[in-house]
């Protein structure tokens, strides 16, 4: 009986602690997401008061935060309503996202076809690589001149 029980306490004690595990990675997610939210806010703000979007304040609120972009990529803001497409109406946006950072790159004298970097995130091996290099390009885009 006695081992009966020592067994049960090591596996609620081993099940609480993997519990604890995912409640910490939960967390630093969490942080992580957050922390490049506002990141990529503040870099789009940046980009948008330079190249004088009246504005720039857009660049913090989810969707609208596409609409600012298509509208300095030259494209009218309405095709943000794409994202109520599922699938086709998310590629065409993704699509009509990269050709307007490109055109936003080239206004920042940036090549354009560093907005390609984020195309690359799809492939398995690349995708965390060309996560981090996207956010290392919207940063020098934003505060760096050229």
């Amino acid at each position: 009986m006695i081992n009966s029980l020592a067994d049960i306490s090591l596996a609620t004690l081993g099940g609480g602690s993997l519990l604890a595990l995912f409640g910490a990675m939960l967390v630093v997610a969490i942080i992580c997401i957050a922390a490049i939210y506002v990141y990529t806010s503040l870099a789009l703000m940046t980009i948008g008061k330079k190249l004088a979007y009246k504005k720039s304040w857009l660049a913090w609120i989810p969707i609208a935060n596409y609409s600012m972009i298509l509208q300095m990529g030259s494209f009218h803001w309405a095709w943000v309503f794409l994202v109520l497409i599922p699938v086709l109406g998310w590629i065409a946006l993704g699509a009509l996202a990269v050709i307007s950072m490109w055109r936003i790159f080239e206004k920042r004298k940036y090549p354009g076809w560093l907005a390609l970097v984020p195309v690359a995130a799809v492939i398995p091996m690349i995708g965390g690589l060309a996560g981090i290099a996207f956010l290392v390009i919207l940063g020098l885009v934003a505060w760096k001149n050229r």
